[in-house]
C-alpha cells in the first residue's frame, strides 16, 4: 500500500492532467447480487434479533468477496476513484439494526477492501493510477429540521453527536487507507459541518490530512437543499475546508443536474464534481437512462468546460461508467478560477459583499 501523503501528491497531480472518473452505484451493484438474510448476517450476526437485509455495509465483513467484485468492476470499467461500502456505517444509522458498536470495524474493513483494489488495479495500468475514497454519508438524521410535524423546535441528533459518529467513522477510514474522504449527499449543510468538524479534528489530532470532496444533493426541481439552500449558499457554507473538490450527487438525472453544476463551476475555486442518478427514478423506484445518455450527457458538461471529476449515483452500473470514461477521455479539466476576496456568508442564499 502506498502511503498516503504519496497518493495525495499523485492525486493532486493527476488532477491536473485529466478529468477524473468515479465510480457508480453501490447500492444498485448490491441489489443486482441478490444477496440474502443469511449473505448479511454470516455466522458472526446469526443471533442479531433484528433483520438485517438491507444493511449493505455489513456485506464489508460477512461477504467481502462481493464489495471486492464490485470495486473490481468499476475499475475494470475505467474508474479513476472507488468510493468506500460505508455509506450508512456510522453509529447513528447503524443503530437502526442495533449494531452502532461496529462503526469504526466497518469503516476499517471497507477501506481495506476498496484501497487493496485501488492497488492492485494501479499496478496493472500504472499510467493510470487509481484511488481509495472513504464515503462519509449524512446519516439518517437530519440537525436542521424537526422529524415531529407538532415540535418544529425538536431534533432527532444533536452537532456533538454527529462529530463523535463522524469521528469515529473518518479514524477507521484513514486506518484501512483511504487516499481522500468523500462527504458525499450531503441535503442538510449543518450535518455536513458537523462531518467537516470531525475530519478536521482528526487530522488535528493525527498532523496529517487527506484531500476531502465534498458532494451536495438538491432535491428536487426547486435547485435547492432539503435545508433550502441553494447551491450558491451551500458552497459559501463549506469552502472555508477549502475541499479537493465540490459537487452534487444523487436525487436529480443529468439533464436536471446540468444547471446547479454550471453554477457551481462559475464560482467555485476548486475542482467541480458530478454524479447524477441514470436519470430520474421511475414508478417502480428503478432507472431507465442507458449508459449511452448518461455518458453523452456528462462528456456535453466535460466539452463545456464545467467539471473536472464525474461518475454516477443511484442506477448506474460498470456499463454506465465505461461510457462516462469513454466519453470525457482526452477533454482538458475545468479550469479552476482564481479565489475571490470578498466576504460572502450564507444562509439559505448567499450574500456577497463587495467594497465599492
Amino acid at each position: 500500500m502506498a502511503t498516503q501523503s504519496s497518493n495525495t501528491d499523485l492525486l493532486l497531480e493527476v488532477a491536473k492532467e485529466r478529468i477524473l472518473v468515479t465510480d457508480g452505484a453501490m447500492g444498485t451493484m448490491i441489489q443486482a447480487e441478490k444477496p440474502t438474510e443469511e449473505d448479511y448476517r454470516g455466522e458472526r450476526f446469526a443471533d442479531v434479533k433484528a433483520d438485517l437485509v438491507g444493511n449493505n455495509e455489513l456485506l464489508s465483513l460477512t461477504r467481502p468477496d462481493m464489495i471486492r467484485r464490485i470495486h473490481d468492476a468499476y475499475l475494470e470499467a475505467g474508474a479513476d476513484i472507488v468510493g468506500t461500502n460505508t455509506f450508512n456505517a456510522n453509529a447513528i444509522s447503524q443503530a437502526d439494526y442495533g449494531l452502532e458498536d461496529l462503526s469504526y470495524e466497518l469503516n476499517y474493513q471497507s477501506a481495506l477492501l476498496a484501497d487493496s483494489m485501488a492497488d492492485e488495479w494501479t499496478a496493472l495500468t500504472p499510467l493510470k493510477p487509481r484511488f481509495a475514497a472513504g464515503a462519509v454519508g449524512p446519516t439518517n438524521k437530519t440537525a436542521s429540521i424537526s422529524p415531529d410535524v407538532t415540535d418544529p423546535g425538536f431534533r432527532a441528533v444533536d452537532f456533538d453527536t454527529l462529530v463523535a459518529a463522524y469521528s469515529d467513522a473518518v479514524r477507521g477510514l484513514m486506518d484501512g487507507g483511504v487516499d481522500l474522504l468523500l462527504v458525499e449527499t450531503i441535503f442538510d449543510t449543518l450535518n455536513a459541518k458537523a462531518a467537516l468538524y470531525a475530519i478536521q479534528s482528526v487530522f488535528d489530532e493525527r498532523a496529517t490530512t487527506l484531500p476531502i470532496m465534498i458532494s451536495g444533493t438538491i432535491t428536487d426541481r426547486s435547485g435547492r437543499t432539503l435545508t433550502g439552500q441553494t447551491p450558491e449558499a451551500f458552497w459559501a457554507s463549506v469552502e472555508h475546508v477549502r475541499p479537493f473538490s465540490i459537487g452534487l450527487n444523487c436525487a436529480l438525472g443529468a439533464d436536471e443536474m446540468r444547471p446547479h453544476i454550471a453554477e457551481l463551476s462559475r464560482i467555485a475555486d476548486t475542482r467541480v464534481s458530478a454524479y447524477p442518478n441514470a436519470g430520474l427514478p421511475n414508478e417502480l423506484g428503478g432507472y431507465d437512462e442507458t449508459p449511452e445518455q448518461t455518458g453523452g450527457a456528462l462528456g456535453e458538461w466535460a466539452e463545456a468546460g464545467l467539471v473536472n471529476i464525474v461518475g454516477g449515483c443511484c442506477g448506474t452500473t460498470p456499463d454506465h461508467i465505461r461510457a462516462i470514461a469513454a466519453a470525457v477521455d482526452g477533454v482538458a479539466p475545468r479550469d479552476i478560477p482564481a479565489s475571490k476576496t470578498s466576504l460572502r456568508l450564507s444562509g439559505l442564499e448567499v450574500f456577497e459583499f463587495r467594497a465599492q
